[in-house]
């Protein structure tokens, strides 16, 4: 993939050297020395520079990301993909249920990377996979995927900074009562297990969950969460702990009378787009299988 960004220096930024400018924005150390080995890669006012060059207010400063190889061992694969938004420097995806994130052995050709690796490989673009909030296979909704390093370390830079807001909705067993509060409870490994975690307040890393139910119908909850931290199958855990767990969550709560998978639905994601500044907010709506619970 190749990327061309332009920055325009203010008085504010005068005296800076181009490293330190681009670390202020968002850039990696990593990232810098990446691009110290691409083919004049920084321009300052259209001339090749180094790094160390001090720069001065009304200088225009251009970045080029060069990445001509793509991913390997990931297999382009033609999947149905659901783009709900795409520029030149992210990609926003409504996955469906059943759809792995990453490629494994058992799933090598039918993940969300093998269908974005197809999708750039028709356009003849180069592509390397780097997904910035992984949903397990299961769970639906809206994904965001850098398509360079720089947005892929900024985006990451953003989460560890929980600067992303990442909303869920879930259908639960019961009726919840308070009808909306916080889950602060350690979530850890279950014993030798590599997938399933329980509540550890020993050992557990800390965890917070904040809920609020939007409907209850039919003996179940449709709840809103949004995560403060993202540890493995956090909300399925959670819900658990407060005696709601999500409806067909195999591993949590195996009852699969209603639906085949956990009911759980990444369904709004916002946050502060990483090369523009501009504030960005997408939604994907409740899908069918989760909608036919409610309206049993």
């Amino acid at each position: 993939m190749e990327r061309i960004i332009t920055y325009h220096i203010d008085s504010t930024s005068a005296g800076l050297r181009i490293e330190q400018y681009l670390r202020r924005r968002g850039y990696s150390y990593q990232n810098l020395t990446q691009l110290k080995k691409m083919h004049e890669s920084i321009l300052l006012n259209g001339v090749w520079s180094y790094m160390r060059t001090p720069m001065e207010g009304g200088d225009i400063l251009t970045v080029h990301i060069q990445e001509p190889e793509s991913s390997p061992n990931i297999p382009p694969a033609a999947l149905p993909l659901d783009i709900v938004y795409e520029d030149e420097d992210i990609i926003v995806v409504n996955k469906p249920a059943g759809m792995p994130v990453h490629p494994s052995l058992n799933n090598y050709e039918n993940s969300l990377a093998n269908a974005l690796m197809y999708y750039y490989q028709e356009q003849g673009k180069p592509f390397i996979f780097r997904c910035t909030n992984r949903l397990d296979r299961d769970t639906s909704g809206l994904t965001v995927v850098a398509k360079h390093m720089v947005s892929s370390s900024i985006l990451s830079g953003m989460g560890v900074r929980h600067e992303i807001t990442r909303e869920y909705l879930a259908i639960v067993r019961g009726v919840l009562s308070p009808p909306e509060g916080t889950i602060d409870a350690p979530i850890g490994r279950t014993g030798s297990s590599l997938i399933e975690r329980k509540i550890d307040f020993g050992k557990g890393e800390h965890a917070v969950t904040h809920y609020h139910v939007m409907e209850e119908k039919n003996g179940h909850s449709l709840v809103s969460l949004i995560l403060e931290t993202g540890r493995t199958h956090q909300i399925r855990v959670h819900m658990k702990y407060i005696g709601h767990p999500l409806v067909g969550d195999y591993l949590y709560n195996p009852d699969m009378e209603y639906i085949d998978r956990q009911a759980l639905h990444s369904h709004r994601l916002s946050f502060t787009h990483p090369i523009t500044g501009e504030k960005m907010e997408f939604t994907a709506p409740l899908p069918a299988d989760m909608r036919k619970i409610l309206s049993r």
